[in-house]
């Protein structure tokens, strides 16, 4: 019942968020946006864990994201920077998560193979926008392909649960995905197309990321 009124709330602060995306109203987003992504980091919390290190892990991540939601609300050109380490340290909980659920299997090369084409298109395309940040890009690009790898590694341990299994790909693709809105909006053009599917994808991922826990177990 308690997961019922989660999703909910954050149906509704989803969309006063985008309210407030769309009206460029930044004094409404970092209160709406910091609930929002607070409520992902609860969810985890009343999951059952039967992975102790899964559960902390994916704990860590969460909370590094949220911090990350944090500092990209505040608008600021330092505050960014601040975000992608946020996020880029997430990235790293989950996968190490991923990595210690998962197993050598055809998923994981079949994903590290993808993630590192995929990769290298996107920064392609952003490369000649990026000035300064070129290396914390790169270093981001790398970390958060190594977490999808993760999560396809995870996927093909097929000794947990199909159900968590799922939830684990999806939500690390998922995030996957939002992030490229992110960089279009931050370094190719600003505009609230970006967000309106962007934020949508971004908090679908976290929480399927945050129902994973418990559903991931032996």
């Amino acid at each position: 019942m308690l997961n019922i009124f989660i999703v909910i709330a954050a149906v509704i602060l989803l969309a006063v968020l985008l309210y407030f995306e769309r009206a460029r109203d930044y004094r409404g987003v970092l209160p709406v946006k910091t609930a929002l992504s607070c409520l992902f980091v609860l969810t985890a919390l009343v999951q059952p864990h039967p992975l102790q290190r899964y559960y902390f892990l994916m704990l860590a991540g969460l909370i590094f994201c949220l911090g990350g939601d944090v500092f990209l609300a505040l608008q600021r050109e330092k505050a960014f920077l601040s975000g992608l380490v946020s996020f880029l340290l997430g990235h790293v909980c989950y996968a190490v998560a991923f990595f210690q659920i998962g197993t050598l299997n055809a998923w994981l090369w079949g994903g590290a193979a993808g993630c590192v084409i995929l990769g290298a298109v996107i920064y392609s395309w952003l490369y000649p926008r990026l000035g300064d940040m070129k290396l914390p890009v790169f270093l981001y690009v790398l970390v958060i392909s190594a977490m999808v790898a993760g999560a396809f590694s995870s996927f093909g341990a097929t000794r947990h649960p199909t159900p968590g299994r799922l939830l684990v790909l999806s939500g690390a693709l998922l995030f996957y995905f939002s992030d490229i809105f992110v960089a279009r909006d931050r370094f190719m053009q600003n505009a609230f197309s970006n967000r309106l599917i962007g934020l949508p994808v971004y908090y679908l991922g976290q929480f399927l990321l945050a129902f994973s826990i418990g559903l991931v177990g032996n």
